[in-house]
């Protein structure tokens, strides 16, 4: 089964085909930085994470830029408020941004591009598109003429007259018609700007990204990702100026939007208030970016994700369970033949990936690696040859580090797995030790083990060790 994604542009999945034989060129829309990410912003950036991932397992060599809004009106609003000017109040947010998607467990993105550093591109696009007639000046601001464009409108499926009848005109805006929109913002009085060929200012939202995807990705690209707020206006209106300027489309074979954040039953977001911050979640332990992370793998990019403590203690009880499937064998001889573990091992990879393959269905891969944790943990209980359960220990872990989870909750896998024989000719000595009654020692090796973080749990089958 070949990949299928869903294209928001003609709203049905599709074969997923790149422009260029294996290679992706994917843009994510990035945050504005005039304050702290909250969760909602996780949501997306772990989405688009776990796509990324997931593309590359495939073969692919992702080329992923997501960029950073760092001069707009909510950032200059803001540095007002604080006192500061907007290009520091920026960077800060950058900083922490980037210290937030590593305690998620998010790659970092193959190119960063930022609006205030991609000005000249920007300049160079807006007059490409004066001089095919598609943009004007007007007194220090630059218009994209939307009805110059003929299929605007076909991302969110909007008549121009419907976008008529709720468009309003800014004071102080000089436009020919109430559908344009800026593309550069002519400077206020005190106000941080760049020189232009209309008079100093700053560029509009929506022509950063399509100046960063010709600059960085060729144009076109065969990702476009982001939020579903993010449609219109912005994905259309990049549309618009993308196709009009180079003269071809699509601007992005595939459109990919993930679905918000509630929090009862309402979006969450900066300017409602309503927000749980990414450094508040991972400030409450150190396990719970990927505890979240699995909190996000048990829906669907495409669904809204409900957050509540009682949901994400039933993420956190879900990761411990996948977790159990890296514990270690029982140290007594093996009984069972592995056979059943051999036949669930064999078809877990393609049940991931079909589950993958179905527009990232990240729900139903959970749900193959949960079955091959029902198998390991039977086999480990019945015995089975350590070489057997090795195996399928080594392929869990393997495809959930495809979607970034990490069972190995110690967080050092090398040195657990080099620990490993170790271990366990501790626990085969204890066993005999136990054989022969003589408790004392066996309590000694599993006091000093337990020092060590070395955790043993004995049962009717025999003793089995995890590292804590």
């Amino acid at each position: 089964m070949a990949l299928r994604v869903y294209n928001t542009l003609t709203r049905r999945k599709e074969e997923f085909k790149t422009i260029e034989p294996g290679r992706v060129r994917m843009y994510v829309c990035g945050v504005t930085v005039y304050g702290p990410a909250h969760i909602g912003h996780g949501f997306m950036v772990l989405s688009f994470d776990i796509i990324r991932r997931y593309l590359t397992w495939l073969g692919y060599d992702v080329l992923h830029a997501q960029n950073f809004t760092d001069v707009d009106d909510k950032i200059i609003a803001r540095a007002a408020e604080v006192g500061i000017e907007p290009i520091a109040l920026a960077n800060g947010y950058v900083d922490e941004w980037r210290r937030d998607i590593t305690g998620l467990g998010v790659l970092p993105p193959t190119i960063e591009p930022r609006a205030t550093e991609e000005i000249a591109g920007m300049l160079e696009m807006i007059a490409g598109l004066i001089a095919r007639g598609l943009a004007y000046e007007a007194g220090g601001d630059v218009y994209f003429r939307v009805r110059a464009f003929e299929g605007y409108g076909k991302l969110s499926r909007r008549s121009l007259d419907d976008l008529l009848s709720g468009a309003r005109v800014e004071i102080g805006e000089q436009k020919e018609d109430p559908l344009d929109f800026a593309l550069w913002k002519a400077a206020k009085p005190g106000e941080v700007s760049w020189p232009s060929p209309w008079g100093p200012g700053r560029p509009g939202w929506h022509i950063e990204c399509s100046t960063m995807s010709l600059t960085h990705l060729g144009g076109q690209l065969d990702i476009h990702g982001g939020g579903t707020d993010l449609i219109f206006p912005h994905h259309e209106n990049e549309i618009a100026q993308s196709e009009a300027y180079l003269g071809q489309e699509p601007f992005a074979r595939y459109w990919l939007h993930n679905e918000m954040v509630q929090l009862g039953g309402t979006k969450m977001s900066k300017s409602l208030g309503n927000l749980v911050t990414i450094r508040e979640l991972l400030d409450r332990g150190p396990d719970d970016g990927q505890i979240y992370r699995f909190m996000v793998l048990t829906g669907h990019y495409r669904t809204p994700l409900t957050w509540s403590e009682e949901s994400f203690e039933g993420a956190r009880r879900g990761l411990e369970r996948l977790r159990s499937g890296l514990r270690g064998r029982d140290a007594t001889a093996a009984r069972g033949d592995g056979g059943a573990l051999a036949a669930t091992l064999a078809t877990a990879e393609g049940d991931f990936r079909a589950a993958m393959d179905d527009d990232f269905n990240t729900a139903g891969a959970l749900a193959a690696l949960f079955e091959l944790v029902r198998a390991i943990n039977r086999s480990r209980d019945e015995g089975v040859p350590a070489a057997d359960l090795g195996a399928a220990q080594a392929k869990l872990a393997e495809l959930a580090g495809v979607l970034g989870l990490q069972l190995e909750s110690a967080g050092d896998t090398a040195r657990d797995l080099a620990a490993a024989p170790f271990i366990e000719l501790l626990l085969e000595t204890r066993a005999e030790l136990r054989k022969a009654k003589q408790f004392a020692l066996s309590d000694q090796i599993r006091d000093r083990l337990k020092a060590l973080g070395v955790e043993i749990e004995d049962g009717p089958q025999g003793s089995i060790w995890r590292i804590t």
